[in-house]
């Protein structure tokens, strides 16, 4: 458990900048040592002073590279959140399905009915029970102690 403001265990990592790079990659081209004795004199890993190395043979470039994202790019943009509020605005009662093919026609955005689900729980839209529906048919079961009326219990036997 973390006593501090700051957790040293849970803070991610930060990339080290391009000057660090920039330093020790130049001070190996003049020769001023090995990777791993330069990596000990910049207070960096051997491993990231090599990586580094082999990132400037492979770009040509001594500045941090931009990782690419992986994974998908979601659909839900603050727009369509904004769009779906305003959808539930105009007509409160709406399905998922509906507000399905409103999305289709409006935006031409297909979203699956558990992505629009799922983004409306996010943005803090409850699904609300309508009272004007029949109530349902289906009987509620027995709480799981309560006894089978399928089964006599002992008390309730007759003796012959």
């Amino acid at each position: 458990m973390c006593s501090g403001v700051f957790c040293d265990r849970h803070a991610m990592a930060k990339a080290y900048g391009d000057d660090l790079r920039r330093k020790l990659l130049e001070a190996h081209d003049r020769e001023e040592g090995t990777l791993l004795e330069l990596a000990e004199r910049f207070s960096v890993s051997g491993q990231w002073a090599w990586k580094i190395s082999a990132q400037r043979k492979h770009s040509g470039q001594m500045e941090r590279i931009e990782q690419r994202r992986r994974g998908r790019i979601s659909k839900i943009t603050p727009e369509v959140q904004q769009q779906l509020r305003w959808l539930l605005r105009e007509q409160a009662d709406a399905t998922l399905a509906e507000l399905q093919e409103r999305m289709q026609q409006g935006r031409g955005l297909h979203i699956s009915l558990g992505l629009l689900w799922k983004t409306l729980r996010k943005i803090g839209l409850r699904l609300k029970k309508s009272h004007s529906t029949p109530k349902s048919r289906t009987r509620k079961k027995a709480a799981s102690n309560a006894r089978s009326s399928s089964k006599p219990s002992a008390r309730s036997r007759r003796k012959t």
